[in-house]
């Protein structure tokens, strides 16, 4: 029987000529409901999802032919994957796809919350007209720090080494081949040295608040702090008061802890009001990864890694 896989989230049609290359049947159904994919998933031994469902315990408990789950992005906090990994299923994902646009999406906040940019192009709209109040910095004076050192994080490294700026890099596991310039750090070198920290680790259930007032406290100079990793690794009522002591010079935020603002509670909506009022903060709207280039490339990528793990099983397969 030819392997075949469903994709439930907008896709580029890339992937559709990889897989069916790859002798896997296809059916592309983005507007297919949570239901119909609940009701449909038993006949598939693959699923390629972006953020449309939760893969939870009800999703495998009726995935019973499922071999693998491709998740189009880096995160994989929608997926159960321990329960995943239990029942011998195979997790996918694509950091590789838009670890690039992330990276410059965070270099872009960077420059222009330390030159103040946005909220001195907002005063000349408004035909202020101030000079040294939004005279910047220059980031090869800086330090910057990079917590999570995975893709992206490399992928931001090899850029603002460019800048001349000392980088030092943090990850879970031990830092292996650094870019040239950036230095293997432990958190403390972070708190002693850090102008700027740029977080880049996944969420789980560990991490979940690990940016705090606790966190914030640490650092022996005011900061400049960006997050285009995940919203829920930060506090953000912690984050609003550190701003306003002026411990945290500025924030660049491209996720939030809650992300479906007609759903925010009304603590949260005061963190949120708070922030939107703030000119040393910058808000997207979860895009830094989200390109034109990296909508191809995910789609690439985990093409050619549902092809790689076929491979393998034919490969495991050929030896008995």
């Amino acid at each position: 029987m030819k392997p075949n896989c469903l994709i439930i989230d907008d896709m580029h049609t890339s992937i559709i000529s990889m897989l069916e290359a790859s002798g896997i049947q296809t059916d592309y159904e983005p507007q297919i409901s949570r239901e119909a994919i609940l009701e449909r998933i038993k006949n598939y031994e693959g699923i390629i999802v972006r953020s449309k469902i939760k893969i939870d315990h009800e999703f495998l408990n009726k995935a019973s032919n499922l071999k693998y789950i491709a998740r189009a992005g880096a995160g994989k906090d929608n997926i159960d994957t321990e329960l995943a990994e239990k029942m011998g299923i195979t997790i996918l994902n694509a950091p590789e796809g838009n670890r690039d646009a992330v990276a410059e999406h965070v270099i872009g906040m960077i420059l222009n919350l330390i030159n103040k940019i946005s909220s001195s192009d907002k005063e000349v709209r408004n035909n202020i007209w101030k000079r040294e109040a939004n005279r910047g910095k220059e980031l090869s004076n800086l330090t910057v720090g990079i917590i999570g050192f995975g893709n992206t994080g490399r992928a931001v490294a090899k850029r603002i080494t460019c800048f001349g700026c000392k980088v030092l890099a943090n990850d879970i596991r031990e830092v292996q081949n650094p870019e040239p310039g950036v230095i293997n750090s432990g958190l403390q070198d972070f708190f002693d040295q850090a102008d700027i920290v740029s977080i880049h680790i996944p969420l789980d259930s560990h991490n979940r608040s690990f940016i705090n007032k606790d966190f914030f406290s640490k650092f022996k100079k005011p900061i400049w702090f960006i997050n285009s990793a995940r919203g829920e690794v930060v506090n953000t009522h912690d984050l609003v008061q550190e701003l306003n002591s002026g411990k945290v010079l500025g924030a660049g935020l491209d996720v939030l802890e809650n992300e479906k603002l007609e759903s925010l509670t009304e603590d949260q909506r005061n963190d949120f009001e708070a922030l939107c009022a703030m000119p040393n903060v910058i808000l997207t709207p979860h895009v830094a990864g989200w390109t034109h280039e990296s909508y191809k490339k995910i789609s690439e990528v985990l093409g050619l890694k549902i092809d790689q793990f076929y491979k393998s099983i034919n490969n495991q397969n050929s030896i008995f």
